[in-house]
């Protein structure tokens, strides 16, 4: 499984993508239709179709890695086809890549001590 590091945004594309783009026309795509960096160290998730396939972009600081994975016999889980992006947490993103539904993963909100000791 691919797990991004900590700190590390987690961008879902919520409009189906053209599954036959490689690293240069989802970059595009980061770039132009949602106005982020795709050589950030962001990770962005793409989903086809029909929602049994996604495509992982992320720039490693050496170059642009692409994952492409199918469930079997499944479909992943998607929010509503809208446009734009979204943000997952780490364990959403877990979730989805497991094929399991994401909506109900709910990270947990870090609290600032209030004393050191």
């Amino acid at each position: 499984m691919m797990a991004p590091g900590v700190g590390q945004p987690i961008y879902v594309a919520t409009r189906p993508v053209d599954f036959r783009k490689g690293h240069d026309g989802l970059s595009a795509i980061v770039q132009q239709m949602f106005g982020l960096d795709p050589f950030s160290g962001a990770v962005f998730v793409f989903r086809s179709k029909r929602a049994d396939r996604i495509k992982i972009l992320v720039w490693d600081r050496t170059g642009l890695v692409l994952a492409h994975k199918r469930l079997e016999g499944a479909k992943f889980v998607w929010p509503g086809i809208r446009d734009g992006v979204m943000r997952l947490s780490p364990a959403q993103f877990a979730t989805l890549f497991e094929g399991l539904d994401w909506r109900s993963v709910r990270p947990e909100s870090a609290r600032r001590p209030e004393l050191a000791g």
